[in-house]
């Protein structure tokens, strides 16, 4: 049986953030398993603000936050192109769908990367969802259980249908995370016997973002997770996430994070 993934990829500093909230993620109901990677749940009691920063996967989300006693709000995240971040204080629930990359396109039902790089409120795009898709109770209440069953309940409301081009871009988004040897498109296409700008159209309508920026992000992304346990050898990691040197792969490193590699590293590795 599946599990959520247990990886940090994408959250920087990780550790600060567990210290700080409870965080965990939880699978959809089966049928669901096939669009959607995880939903993830976050509970915060704080004394003073926090901000959390994230390198976002190729992938949509739907996200239900409540403020203390305030009104639960809803928003649509397209796929980010920047480092995303967000201040929590006082007290605080977040309940998230995080859709595998390509899995938004049987719910959204049109090309997703009008979606890329924006955020747009959930009640501003109600007028789209099918009537059994409007959430019928508050999201971010009660136990991990029902606020899975919740989320449960809307999705299955979206009435999703398989779709075989979705399926497609499913496959190949996964077949790019899985294989870190994977670095050029072009070799990519010709290896699962599509043409480039065949590739390039599926990405677009169906994950949000091109092949090439799939195959960068989860290079970055493998770069941050690596100094999980200190400062790795960033020579022979260029090499082995295929960038031409050590120079490249800082540049890419510094511009998405905002963060040298040489200043992140130690910053995961500190008490706070």
């Amino acid at each position: 049986m599946r599990q959520p993934r247990g990886d940090s990829r994408g959250i920087l500093d990780p550790a600060r953030l567990m210290r700080r909230v409870r965080f965990r993620r939880h699978l959809p109901a089966a049928p669901l398993q096939r669009w959607v990677e995880h939903y993830w749940l976050v509970d915060w009691e704080l004394t003073e603000p926090f901000e959390q920063r994230v390198v976002p996967h190729p992938a949509v989300n739907v996200v239900f936050q409540r403020d203390g006693d305030g009104p639960e709000h809803a928003e649509v995240a397209g796929v980010g192109l920047d480092v995303f971040s967000i201040v929590l204080a006082g007290t605080g629930r977040v309940c998230g769908v995080q859709f595998r990359p390509g899995g938004f396109h049987p719910f959204w039902r049109r090309s997703v990367a009008g979606l890329t790089g924006r955020r747009r409120p959930f009640a501003e795009l109600a007028d789209r969802w099918p009537p059994a898709a409007a959430p019928r109770r508050v999201i971010c209440a009660g136990t991990d259980a029902d606020r899975c069953r919740a989320l449960d309940e809307l999705l299955t409301g979206w009435a999703p249908r398989p779709d075989p081009v979705t399926d497609e871009a499913l496959r190949l988004v996964e077949a790019i995370r899985a294989d870190r040897a994977v670095r050029r498109v072009d070799e990519f296409a010709r290896d699962h016997g599509l043409s480039i700008r065949r590739l390039q159209r599926l990405f677009r309508t169906r994950v949000g973002v091109g092949p090439k920026w799939v195959i960068r992000r989860y290079r970055l992304h493998e770069a941050i997770e690596r100094t999980t346990d200190g400062p790795p050898d960033w020579a022979a990691l260029a090499a082995e996430l295929g960038y031409a040197d050590q120079a490249h792969l800082i540049r890419d490193f510094t511009t998405i994070t905002g963060i040298s590699p040489g200043t992140y590293s130690p910053r995961t590795h500190r008490r706070s």
